[in-house]
């Protein structure tokens, strides 16, 4: 070993959207391998390889394989999200399941009028409602449903574990789940309107491949039996034991299907790494022969006015799913609903600031850029983490 400075610890990365907290890591790990910064870390690893007895080699999984800095995340972002995502390298990543405990906040946009089989604008339409009636006032007085301490329903097409399969895969199948998906306890510190989009004013729109056949089915049966179920909000049935129940959408209108190959791959929640990941879809629409006729209800959505969308900044507790409050508040305001953005701004003590956070594009550039900056975080890391321990021995010694 040389002697030179070991770095671990955590920092955060600004994930751009499109790529998976996976991709991110894989992309971190393969820019620091060959670096000279995580160069001691290395060296320091193969050291203890090499003295590791025959048993502790034998135990290793993957033990055959080329050694490589040691990375992890504290908490996944879907590809279409953005924001901070928390790294952990070495040492670091024992540190990484304080963060899946904290809170984090969020910007979202919600699109009303058509709902998906994964609650964002990457899966495919199940149905649409009527939107005219929506105003900003409907949302504000909406919202109050959804603050505090409430009970949350996961997407209903999630990676779930249902007896050993994924909701997602039940549909897909053109089979209903075992069990009834169940509701988590979940809480929002904070919930507020940021920006009204009128219709016309913005440029956020409906995906355009709507689910069909024994899939769009399934999606409709659980949507239906979703909206049958009571709103559970823990302030409210101290208050009342009277059930209150969301209102349920409108009948959907009949849109003209085309039959359509989809390539779906797997996305993760914006949740938590620790709990079960959610998925999303992300569709190559293919051609195909089905053509709408005249006076279909693809020509009378393109004659309506475009739907209102919102801006809603929230700070959420661990477990919390950013899709099912867009779906849910479609409901609420008797309409359908889904999540078109989402920014993560801020984890535990990290937020979306270009002095706390690596750039993405930071990475290409070389390490003469993002070398100094990774320095300066896991640096910042361990002087905050010495000066925590510190304080809790000083408060040991005081007791």
């Amino acid at each position: 070993m040389s002697g030179e400075k070991i770095f671990e610890g955590c920092f955060a990365v600004h994930k751009p959207q499109g790529i998976t907290s996976a991709d991110v890591l894989r992309d971190l790990q393969r820019h620091f391998n060959p670096s000279k910064l995580f160069k001691p870390w290395l060296d320091a690893e193969k050291d203890f390889r090499k003295k590791e007895s025959t048993f502790q080699k034998n135990r290793r999984r993957n033990r055959n394989k080329k050694i490589e800095v040691k990375i992890g995340h504290g908490g996944t972002l879907d590809p279409l999200a953005t924001g901070v995502l928390i790294a952990g390298v070495g040492k670091g990543t024992k540190s990484l399941n304080e963060f899946l405990a904290c809170t984090k906040s969020y910007e979202t946009v919600v699109l009303f009028g058509a709902e998906t089989d994964t609650y964002d604008r990457l899966g495919k339409i199940v149905r649409r409602a009527p939107y005219e009636h929506i105003t900003r006032e409907a949302v504000e007085k909406a919202l109050d449903q959804f603050r505090g301490k409430i009970m949350q329903r996961p997407p209903i097409f999630s990676a779930l574990r249902i007896d050993g399969k994924r909701l997602y895969e039940y549909a897909r199948e053109g089979k209903m789940p075992p069990v009834e998906i169940k509701s988590r306890p979940v809480e929002t510190v904070e919930l507020k309107i940021v920006e009204w989009y009128e219709p016309g004013t913005h440029d956020y729109k409906w995906p355009e491949q709507e689910m069909t056949g024994d899939e769009k089915m399934i999606a409709e049966k659980l949507l239906d039996k979703e909206a049958e179920l009571p709103v559970e909000n823990e302030a409210a049935d101290q208050e009342s034991s009277a059930a209150s129940k969301r209102k349920t959408p409108p009948p959907a209108e009949s849109p003209a299907q085309e039959d359509q190959e989809v390539a779906k791959k797997q996305k993760v929640s914006e949740d938590n790494a620790a709990q079960a990941i959610a998925p999303a879809s992300e569709t190559e629409p293919t051609t195909s022969d089905s053509k709408p006729e005249d006076g279909s209800a693809e020509q009378t959505d393109k004659s309506r006015p475009q739907p209102p969308a919102v801006k809603i900044h929230m700070t959420v507790t661990s477990g919390f799913y950013v899709r099912s409050l867009a779906h849910d508040l479609g409901k609420a305001v008797g309409s359908c609903a889904l999540m078109s953005e989402l920014v993560r701004s801020r984890q535990a003590e990290f937020e979306l600031k270009p002095e706390n956070v690596l750039e993405y594009k930071d990475l290409e550039q070389g390490e003469e850029v993002w070398g100094p900056k990774v320095q300066k975080f896991l640096e910042d890391w361990e002087r905050k983490r010495a000066a925590k321990a510190e304080a809790e021995e000083q408060a040991k010694a005081g007791e």
